[in-house]
């Protein structure tokens, strides 16, 4: 694509210099690394030794021979370019998309990922990048996706992490094997029914209260205008802090508020070059980082604390996700410490709040827009739960809002890709993965809004009626 040979490095402009100087400067520097390569391979074995990647190897040779493996299957995608790959053009796209708005009619999928979006419309649903050395295969088929993501053979597994990326959180999510499904099983009952069923009362309490303050915005005239992704965000963080930890959205609001920071920072170490020791390094950002990582876990001990004690004066524990988390610590079979409750809590501070909050968001705008789904919905809420505060059973009735939610979760879902990490050789429908691969899940953006592929969802839901 011309438009990464704009992005990539000066190398790939001076090979087109007429001069040809700049093809001289490419080779000369291609076969430097490559003679350094073989003498230093030559001197090992004269030594007995075996030898380690050189940086021709890591750099150079390695991602080309991989690249040569994954085309003579088919795969089609972009060359591999020396030392950053595609991660300039993914930067140079993001930064182009998010320069102008779009319209509320327009897909989201090429603001939110416009290379992968830009990928799958070249290549199509599977193809191949590079996120620097490695070698990314981007699928977009909704029946790859699921292979991908419900693979129990132990060869694909969660990325590697960036040191520096752990600071966010270190919960269920980033866990495999057996502590995976140990800490999962641990955690399932907070969210089965009868739990949800005595939850509901702190969620209706929560949403009163958020109504109660817009009647109050609206005043005397009965309008007003107001920003509701950030009421949104209050209303998340209270039934969190309130349902899940006890608490409240006072208690939580700084926990949430650094949450906040910590993710603009974790973002960058995340799409940053990460080399071993850089953790360490007292940089004006590290600090920053650690220094608010210890704020949120003091403030999460504070939360804990208040929970033991309340636990030894009788409380049960067992109606909300701290206290099950409390109780399966002092388990016989356990080996959960508090620091690894303290990382749960992170989690679902992080996880929990933001989610919830765009899809509430999303719903709204999306109502607005469709005046006729949204008097629907107003006349199954009130068939159903008439004037009274909905309990567990109404809830369950409510077929239209629920078709709502899911549309648009599908139009505006808040995990967009997911990538996975080939530990060894693996083999998907046909396809041949080498080890140490990157396979980025393009399940939600790109698939959702792919014409050809839309009858997965159609299968679930019976009509698609957000329309555009």
């Amino acid at each position: 694509m011309h438009t990464q040979a704009r992005g990539s490095a000066n190398l790939g402009k001076r090979v087109c210099d007429p001069r040809g100087k700049g093809l001289q400067l490419q080779v000369g520097l291609q076969t430097h690394l490559l003679v350094s390569t073989a003498m230093h391979f030559g001197s090992a074995a004269r030594a007995g030794l075996h030898p380690r990647p050189g940086v021709a190897h890591t750099f150079w040779l390695k991602p080309k021979s991989q690249e040569k493996r994954l085309r003579k299957q088919g795969i089609r995608g972009t060359s591999y370019k020396l030392f950053n790959g595609d991660e300039k053009e993914f930067a140079r796209s993001s930064k182009e998309a998010r320069s102008r708005p779009i319209a509320l009619n327009q897909e989201i999928a090429p603001r939110v990922l416009p290379f992968f979006y830009k990928m799958v419309q070249i290549y199509g649903k599977v193809s191949l990048c590079w996120m620097g050395t490695r070698p990314s295969l981007l699928l977009a088929d909704p029946e790859l996706v699921r292979l991908v993501l419900t693979d129990t053979s132990g060869h694909i597994i969660k990325p590697p992490r960036n040191a520096l990326v752990g600071l966010l959180q270190l919960g269920v999510s980033t866990l495999e094997g057996d502590k995976w499904a140990k800490r999962r099983r641990l955690m399932t009952p907070a969210f089965h029914a009868e739990r949800l069923r005595g939850m509901i009362p702190a969620f209706s309490a929560c949403c009163c209260d958020l109504v109660q303050r817009w009647k109050k915005l609206a005043g005397p005239q009965g309008s007003c205008e107001l920003d509701v992704a950030s009421e949104f965000n209050i209303l998340a963080s209270d039934v969190i802090a309130r349902a899940a930890f006890g608490s409240s959205y006072e208690e939580g609001k700084k926990i949430f508020d650094l949450q906040k920071d910590q993710v603009i920072l974790v973002l960058e170490a995340f799409y940053s070059i990460y080399f071993p020791g850089l953790r360490f390094i007292p940089s004006k950002k590290n600090k920053k980082r650690y220094s608010i990582d210890k704020e949120i876990k003091a403030a999460l001990r504070n939360i804990i604390h208040k929970k033991e004690q309340a636990m030894q004066n009788g409380d049960s524990g067992d109606a909300d996700l701290l206290g099950l988390l409390l109780q399966g610590r002092d388990d016989a079979d356990n080996d959960m410490k508090i620091e690894d409750v303290i990382e749960e809590c992170k989690l679902f501070f992080f996880a929990g709040q933001e989610t919830t909050a765009n899809l509430l968001t999303w719903t709204l705008i999306v109502l607005s827009m469709h005046p006729f789904w949204q008097e629907k919905a107003r006349e199954e809420v009130l068939q159903i739960c008439g004037n009274r505060a909905p309990d567990i059973d109404s809830i369950k009735q409510l077929r239209i809002v629920s078709m709502i939610l899911n549309e648009v979760l599908r139009l505006y879902p808040p995990v967009n890709l997911l990538y996975r990490h080939t530990l060894k050789e693996t083999s998907i429908r046909g396809m041949s993965i080498p080890a140490g691969e990157q396979v980025g899940a393009v399940e939600s953006v790109v698939s959702m809004h792919n014409v050809a592929i839309c009858y997965c969802i159609k299968v679930i839901i019976p009509f698609s009626f957000f329309w555009f």
